[in-house]
């Protein structure tokens, strides 16, 4: 009870802090006293149950239900702690105890800029409703009283259920709290927002809230990519992004506040898209909180894997009240001042800085609508939207992108000139053309894709250029270019490993070799590992090269489902990543006079009937099997042709560890013939891809005798993938993240020392060379102005 007293006390301290800050607001001195001590009584509760839930946590009390539901006694310190923010309950209350802690810095800031009434007492309201949601779903809930049918009033289990085996995992401790630390922070330029509407602030409030959006990009961009590298490394996706919905839900507001931050750099430097800032800033906040009802109201329980399937009705109620209630006051208020916000509006021009800035702007949030569409739509429909969808409709807009934003850097604030644009711009852009005829001459034939290649070279160029010539100058004003040229290193890494990897099932017999995708594999067998999970031994060989990697796949008391965590090896050029599906034991079956042996591309007639094994397919099949956890599907593409005729047919085979393979039957449309695969070998080049099919509607005896087989030895089954320049996409998410680093600590330090700004304008410059000082001064702010961000 104690801790539910705790939440209320810091629920009441909220709202009296965000009334009190309202009321001295209004000239009522008497309340800032009770306004700062109510902040301080807030902050201390959110601290104070957060100590006191992981004291329950680490001391295992498992009469609590959040305790019992996410730990148990034989979990290690570093993945009890992570319990924490495990749950629902307990993200609610980590993402509180950040905002709580951001609110500590917030104050100190807002009373230097002499800003704290109004920014504070929107900051409170927030801060209140996260206090509500943790009344709504308290960590600090009795056993007995959520499971008033199975546990007795003061006896608790003497175990806990344990944490979910996905999140068992070193990338647990960081990734979500950097996001919910992003989430968090996203609320501070809103408040910002907020107050400069209220108070007809509609310029100053632009160099107080940069910095906060600079760290909101960070932290958000760096919760994605944790979550990215986790998944790619350890969950065994098969990738790092998937399009999840709840990814997605966390990317939307990543893309509007990157959208603030430039849109915020135009109004501070020429005083435009006023309007357009203000609305970015209370949609990026809005959206933070819509990534918490997609994931916490149980509307995605069926298309994510993240989501939240149980959060009950008031839950539910709340989110929809916090986002009514955020977005009336924001969007109420600039209803208010829209006329007035309307007279500070200048035109963008055509061929400026700015114009092409705004440009930029308006292609992302054409971005962040598809996405959000997309992700939305189980909300409209049970249907989802498959990951296809987003690849196709954000490559031309990539594209774009790409282009506006190595434009931007050949125009000047407020000067149009388009002749100018053309020669500045036409040296890197021949530069990307030329890039752009290697990858073709390399194999990239998409017309597409080499179109985003060109346009990520485009950038690379532009960037680096910039990059050297401000480094010259002074190495703390590189954070925009550095982190641009990461944008165009990344775009290449998703160019590389995504539309040219290459993915391939593959059968391997225990200590027998195996080519597969150009790699020489040796299953050498299973062993345990100090755990007690299953472990593989597979030894790779390429070009006298050799190395171990070992895959690891268990069946989970958890949730009674098979886990499988792949491994990898990088090099400079590409990936080689293995994933585990089955292991399967010998098989004393004979299939020899009702299976027909299929080799790729080499068609078999039988009976009038043409039958060719074109590929394999893992497709929606392996993506089934593995979001179900009961097994692995791998498909095989079949053409049947008679008169002229054809129909192509999958027969899925579901692999299951230590089960006995399970083919399904497809049928032609007929109904005249049915196909099962009941085994496969994966070839090379120089020995294509073989499969056993057992097929219905013919005699038997009209079926070529394949033979008997040998007498079988233990088999896994494997996803074997390539995926070229692998690396490009952690460098450039690298880079981007430095960039922004660096743009952080440079406003910061500018908040400090206000003169810092103008000293740097005095640059000394000597004579000579025949140059007129006035002229070098020029060029020197020239070059200035080039920065975008940073």
């Amino acid at each position: 009870m104690f801790g539910t007293v705790i939440i209320w006390v810091g629920f009441l301290a909220a709202l009296l802090s965000a009334v009190s800050y309202y009321q001295a607001t209004n000239g009522k001195s008497s309340s800032i006293s009770l306004a700062r001590k109510a902040f301080w009584v807030s902050v201390g509760s959110a601290i104070g149950a957060s100590i006191l839930l992981m004291l329950f946590i680490l001391r295992h009390q498992f009469e609590y239900a959040y305790v019992w539901s996410y730990s148990s006694m034989s979990l290690p310190i570093h993945l009890l702690v992570t319990t924490f923010w495990a749950g629902q309950e307990g993200s609610f209350l980590f993402w509180t105890l950040g905002a709580s802690l951001i609110g500590m810095f917030l104050l100190r800031y807002t009373r230097r800029q002499k800003v704290e009434f109004e920014v504070m007492a929107v900051y409170m309201l927030m801060l209140s409703f996260l206090f509500v949601l943790m009344i709504s779903k308290s960590p600090f809930q009795y056993m007995w009283d959520v499971y008033p049918d199975q546990v007795t009033q003061g006896h608790p289990p003497t175990d806990g259920r344990g944490l979910n085996p996905l999140l068992q995992n070193f990338w647990m401790i960081a990734h979500p709290p950097v996001l919910f630390i992003g989430f968090a922070s996203l609320a501070v330029p809103f408040a910002f927002a907020i107050a400069a509407l209220w108070k007809r602030r509609y310029r100053e409030w632009i160099s107080s809230a940069l910095p906060w959006v600079i760290f909101s990009a960070l932290s958000l961009g760096a919760g994605l990519i944790l979550g990215g590298y986790w998944a790619y490394g350890v969950l065994g996706w098969g990738g790092w992004w998937g399009w999840d919905p709840v990814e997605n839900s966390s990317l939307i507001p990543w893309i509007t506040v990157i959208i603030l931050l430039h849109t915020l750099l135009v109004q501070r430097k020429t005083g435009k898209l006023t309007r357009t800032n203000f609305v970015l800033a209370i949609v990026s906040f809005l959206l933070v909180v819509y990534s918490t009802f997609l994931t916490r109201s149980g509307v995605l329980g069926d298309s994510s894997v993240h989501s939240f399937v149980d959060p009950g009705n008031l839950v539910y109620g709340l989110l929809v009240a916090w986002i009514v209630t955020m977005g009336g006051i924001g969007f109420g208020l600039l209803k208010e001042r829209w006329k007035e916000l309307g007279a500070l509006s200048v035109p963008v021009g055509n061929w400026t800085r700015e114009s092409f800035l705004a440009l930029g702007a308006i292609v992302m949030a054409l971005s962040a609508l598809v996405i959000f569409v997309g992700t939305s739509w189980p909300i409209i429909s049970t249907a989802t939207v498959e990951p296809s969808f987003y690849d196709k409709t954000n490559l031309p807009i990539a594209v774009l992108l790409s282009l506006l934003l190595g434009l931007s850097l050949f125009t000047r604030w407020g000067e149009e000139d388009r002749t100018s644009i053309v020669q500045r711009s036409a040296l890197p852009l021949a530069l990307a053309v030329g890039a752009g005829l290697i990858l073709f001459y390399l194999g990239v034939q998409d017309w597409q894709m080499l179109a985003f290649g060109i346009s990520s070279f485009f950038i690379l160029a532009t960037n680096l250029r910039l990059l050297i010539v401000l480094a010259k100058e002074n190495v703390r004003i590189v954070g925009g270019p550095l982190a641009h040229l990461g944008l165009g290193v990344f775009f290449l890494g998703v160019i590389a490993s995504g539309r040219y990897g290459e993915t391939m099932p593959a059968q391997l017999s225990l200590g027998k070799p195996a080519t597969v995708l150009g790699y020489e594999l040796m299953y050498l067998g299973e062993q345990s590992t100090m755990d007690g999970k299953s472990q593989f031994l597979i030894n790779v060989r390429k070009n006298g090269a050799s190395f171990m990697l070992a895959p690891v796949m268990f069946t989970s008391a958890y949730n009674n489902s098979v886990m499988r965590n792949p491994d990898y090896a990088s090099s400079l050029t590409e990936d080689f990543y293995i994933e585990p599906v089955s292991n399967e034991q010998p098989d004393t079956h004979d299939h020899s006079h009702s299976t027909l042996e299929l080799r790729k591309d080499e068609p078999q007639k039988i009976e009038g009937y043409t039958i060719t094994f074109e590929r394999f397919d893992m497709g929606a099949h392996g993506a089934d099997g593995m979001t179900s956890g009961g097994g692995f599907a791998i498909g095989a593409v079949l053409v049947v042709e008679k008169d002229g005729k054809k129909e192509s047919v999958v027969p899925v085979t579901v692999y299951a560890n230590g089960q006995t393979p399970k083919p399904s039957e497809a049928s032609l449309k007929n109904g005249t013939l049915g196909f099962q695969m009941v085994g496969m070998q994966v070839g090379s080049a120089s020995n294509p891809s073989t499969i056993q099919v057992h097929i219905t509607g013919f005699p038997m005896q009209s079926i070529p005798d394949i033979g008997h087989t040998e007498e079988s030895t233990a088999t896994l089954i494997i996803e074997a993938s390539v995926k070229p320049f692998m690396n490009g996409v952690w460098l450039g998410v690298g880079l981007m993240l430095l960039g922004i680093s660096m743009s952080l600590v440079r406003r910061i330090q500018e908040r400090r020392v206000p003169a810092l700004e103008n000293k740097k304008q005095k640059h000394h410059v000597k004579p000579g060379n025949g140059k007129n000082i006035s002229q070098e001064v020029a060029k020197q702010k020239e070059i200035r102005t080039e920065v975008m961000v940073g």
